[in-house]
């Protein structure tokens, strides 16, 4: 949970699954090729046992022979290869009886070749598995699911998105402004262009020519996105890394890849921050599910507010969290506190309207190097990261 203004919070992803390696249990020598053939596709290093391993650092010393990055161990239990222990555990059908006295906990998976015995579904039940995973079908599943133990060591990203609650309003400033001084602050941070009419995210920040993919780069995109080579892949501006478009005739990434980008910088920790277009299509839903919170940046003026509660109306059906930040001096009796309840969500905070921010931008500055823009984007963040590493401590 993430403490903002007004007592409120953002509802950050948990601690990730420790990127530890993955626990094989069985004697099919089949299936275990298999198993480790998958792990191998998705750069994870299992520990292997023919039965349920005792609990990290229990016995390490006992049972004869040990596994080593992927071998196999014929009876005993290794210090750090617990079932508790390991951040995913994969049961080969023959070893379900074997497993039913552990405790239950998450991340077991009941994976084999031939299930369509009907009793593979009360072997399940029986070890408290997830899921029942038939290979060769589910080979594509079981590869992200164990990837993402690989990729991810730790908590997800904190990912905020960005939007206008009008036209003009700002939020593509904002935006860079707040990635500028997460990246300066120490947290790895992606700044993800998510409007492809709004000039580029990198034009921006000054790095239109810079080395690096854009979208269009991942429009194909089918299935999974690693986490890793999305980072290394985008042009590095001002020490954080941004995803924009090109200067091509592009605007249109299928929602499949958009989800997929969005998950894989999520799974790289830090800080993600979205500029988002006003429209709401399915591609951007697909990255409002997926945001902790949603800043809509709305102009402090009557006409604008009433744009803005038309763009919340959207935002509100796919977003967990909406909030707003208000824009310039309000019109008289009309202040910040004001407009978020007239558009019925919390207010996040005030932003002044900076004299000279413009001609900076069109010097080569890039928004958030100083001034009041800069003092609001640091407050912001020493609240929500402030408390949401207090939470996962």
């Amino acid at each position: 949970m993430v403490a903002l203004r007004g007592g409120g919070s953002v509802r950050t992803g948990g601690a990730g699954p420790g990127g530890g390696r993955p626990l094989i249990i069985t004697e099919d020598p089949l299936l275990l090729d298999d198993l480790l053939r998958l792990c191998a596709a998705a750069g994870a290093e299992p520990h292997v046992h023919h039965a349920v391993p005792e609990r990290s650092g229990a016995g390490a010393d006992r049972g004869g022979g040990g596994v080593e990055d992927g071998g196999r161990d014929p009876a005993g239990p290794i210090g750090g290869t617990g079932w508790e222990s390991a951040p995913l555990v994969l049961v080969g059908d023959d070893a379900a009886r074997r497993v039913r006295g552990a405790p239950r906990r998450d991340g077991v998976f009941l994976v084999g070749r031939e299930l369509d015995d009907p009793q593979v579904w009360q072997r399940a039940v029986e070890i408290g598995a997830e899921e029942v995973l038939r290979l060769p079908d589910a080979e594509g599943l079981l590869v992200d699911r164990i990837a993402d133990v690989v990729e991810g060591a730790g908590r997800p990203a904190l990912a905020v998105g960005v939007i206008g609650g009008s036209g003009g309003a700002g939020a593509s400033t904002l935006a860079c402004a707040l990635a500028l001084r997460a990246a300066r602050a120490g947290e790895r941070t992606i700044l993800i262009d998510g409007d492809p009419l709004g000039g580029g995210m990198d034009v921006l920040l000054g790095g239109e020519s810079a080395e690096g993919l854009r979208w269009p780069d991942f429009a194909s995109s089918r299935g999974r996105v690693g986490a890793g080579a999305l980072e290394e892949s985008l042009p590095e501006l001002h020490a954080l890394r941004v995803l924009s478009w090109d200067r091509g005739d592009r605007v249109v990434v299928p929602p499949a890849a958009m989800r997929s980008v969005v998950a894989a910088a999520r799974r790289r920790g830090g800080v993600v921050v979205v500029d988002l277009p006003r429209r709401i299509d399915e591609a951007v839903a697909e990255v409002l599910a997926q945001l902790d919170l949603v800043l809509m940046v709305v102009p402090g003026e009557l006409r604008s507010v009433a744009a803005a509660g038309r763009v919340a109306a959207g935002v509100r059906m796919v977003a967990r969290d909406v909030r707003a930040v208000v824009r310039g001096r309000c019109a008289h009796g009309l202040d910040a506190e004001a407009v978020a309840r007239l558009l019925g969500v919390p207010l996040a905070g005030e932003v002044p309207v900076e004299v000279g921010l413009p001609g900076r931008v069109a010097e080569g500055e890039p928004p958030g190097s100083r001034g009041t823009l800069a003092r609001f984007c640091d407050g912001f963040w020493q609240r929500a990261l402030g408390s949401a590493h207090g939470a996962s401590a």
